[in-house]
């Protein structure tokens, strides 16, 4: 395939807001699409038009699946290491997507689209989409053209494999108005320029240009393959963002993921296996020093829980459990799905952390969503930029000194033997780390429980699980009303230290 010269950008509405056509210039950095970013923000926005829609549509994800880039035609950015491969549209990929693959002299050239360049069925209905129409996105593979690592298909979605190669829980590059009582906007990365990396232990660098209705967006991505410290790949971004109109809730570093049911709440579903989850805790690491661990759950209703917080040194939607005798699926391997690990860089100022919940079903559905609000309103002509770390790890990072979560479990209140209690559940919680290490029922550790719209009932156990490291703290409640019950859970010391890191819930009485 011969790559046509890609030469600049300037403004059309032929297709959306700007489109790629040819002029005199060859050259294009990163400052380059901040400035056509901010510069489309302040023209109105017009979506983009899917060519031959009918036609599009007729390519299912069975049908997208089957239709593979070739690999004699696989694009070679950033050498050996990390080769491309693109992705055609389909069904639930519509929009075309332009690439670009950009040299280490800042020397950019347009990659064609072409059915040529494709395998598919001879029955495929993609045999008579007209030429020139766009790709879907790109991935890149591993030096010996095995699984790919990572992959950006779809509005502003990607993921990688994680450190165990099997996907599952995606970022994007940002989130508008989610959970709220009005459409969700869906902005799309509709160019990426791929090329050389730039920084020392990234295998290649990708730019891309966001738009939306209410937003543009110039993005860098440093992405890096099996990082030590973090056991697993790293995708470092910095976020330049142009807002076209007001928004009323920015989500920012996005992470999108499915929780159907665990052990907490295995009595919500019917399926055979024991547990079936992508990720099954938020994980927050305050400014002040402070580590939350919030179970997921699946709610009757859309939910939305907010963190308050300055400066936050991480969060993230984590897969803890990584038993594959709690999961018992050797079709997908749920032990094996990655966490992601949102790193801030510098200060991201006031704002919250904020974990929307809706309902689900099955497991088809990403029904789990978390992101970094900023307190500053998003309004038109406003501009912010994020650059953060996404950690794609197996865990997420541990306290040294604090005792962590390893299992929730609910079910009926009260005692064994006696009369069941009504409109009372039981929340059992085990804590494990170092720090339990020679202590006994004599040490003095107490459990603090606190809550609001309920009440937590006596007694409060907590003690040592035997044969193991971990403490368990066993507590019941109660509803005040048809609303969830906020508990807020950890142990202290002897000297009232919290040792372990503390665990929050909106809880229900769901089991009766």
């Amino acid at each position: 395939m011969k790559l046509k010269l890609f030469i600049a950008i300037i403004f059309s509405t032929s297709m959306s807001s700007y489109a790629t056509e040819a002029v005199d210039k060859t050259e294009f950095s990163f400052e380059d699409l901040k400035a056509l970013a901010k510069a489309s923000a302040e023209k109105p926005y017009t979506p983009t038009k899917v060519p031959a829609p009918e036609l599009i549509d007729k390519i299912t994800y069975d049908e997208h699946w089957k239709i593979r880039f070739k690999e004699d035609e696989t694009l070679y950015p950033s050498g050996k290491k990390a080769p491309v491969q693109l992705f055609y549209p389909g069904r639930y990929f519509p929009e075309p997507v332009s690439i670009y693959i950009r040299d280490d002299k800042n020397q950019v050239q347009n990659v064609p689209f072409s059915n040529d360049v494709f395998d598919m069925p001879d029955n495929s209905p993609a045999h008579d989409l007209p030429e020139g129409f766009g790709f879907a996105g790109f991935r890149i593979m591993r030096p010996d053209m095995k699984p790919d690592w990572i992959s950006f298909l779809g509005a502003s979605y990607f993921r990688t494999d994680g450190p165990e190669g099997q996907y599952g829980l995606s970022a994007r590059g940002i989130a508008i108005n989610t959970g709220m009582n009005q459409p969700e906007e869906f902005p799309r990365f509709s160019a990426f320029w791929i090329g050389p990396a730039e920084k020392k232990g990234e295998s290649v660098s990708v730019w891309a240009l966001l738009e939306g209705p209410s937003i543009t967006g110039a993005y860098r991505f440093g992405l890096s393959k099996d990082n030590k410290e973090a056991k697993g790949h790293i995708t470092s971004v910095t976020a330049n963002l142009y807002m076209r109109a007001d928004v009323e809730r920015l989500g920012v570093a996005p992470l999108t993921s499915m929780y159907w049911y665990s052990q907490k709440d295995k009595t919500e579903a019917k399926d055979w296996r024991p547990e079936i989850h992508d990720s099954d805790g938020l994980a927050i690491h305050t400014g002040s020093g402070q580590y939350v661990w919030r179970p997921l759950n699946n709610p009757q209703s859309v939910s939305t829980n907010s963190f308050i917080d300055e400066n936050p040194k991480g969060f993230g939607l984590i897969q803890r459990d990584r038993d594959f005798n709690n999961y018992q699926d050797d079709g997908v391997f749920y032990n094996k799905r990655s966490s992601a690990w949102i790193k801030p860089t510098g200060d991201w100022g006031k704002g919250a952390v904020q974990l929307i919940e809706i309902p689900t079903k099955d497991e088809t559905f990403d029904n789990i969503v978390a992101y970094w609000v900023p307190e500053k309103e998003a309004r038109k002509g406003d501009e912010f930029t994020f650059s953060y770390d996404i950690e794609w790890r197996p865990l997420d990072p541990k306290s040294k000194t604090l005792a962590s979560v390893v299992n929730t479990r609910q079910g009926l209140g009260g005692i064994p033997g006696q009369p069941i209690p009504e409109g009372v559940n039981k929340m059992v919680i085990d804590f494990e780390g170092p720090v339990f290490k020679g202590l006994d029922n004599k040490s003095g550790i107490k459990p603090i429980v606190e809550a609001s719209n309920g009440e937590i009932l006596e007694p409060i156990g907590v003690y040592p699980v035997v044969g193991t490291n971990q403490w368990r703290l066993a507590f019941d409640y109660k509803q005040a009303n048809n609303n969830p019950v906020n508990i807020r859970a950890y142990l202290v010391d002897k000297n009232d230290e919290a040792i372990t890191e503390t665990w929050v819930s909106d809880a229900k009485v769901t089991i009766k």
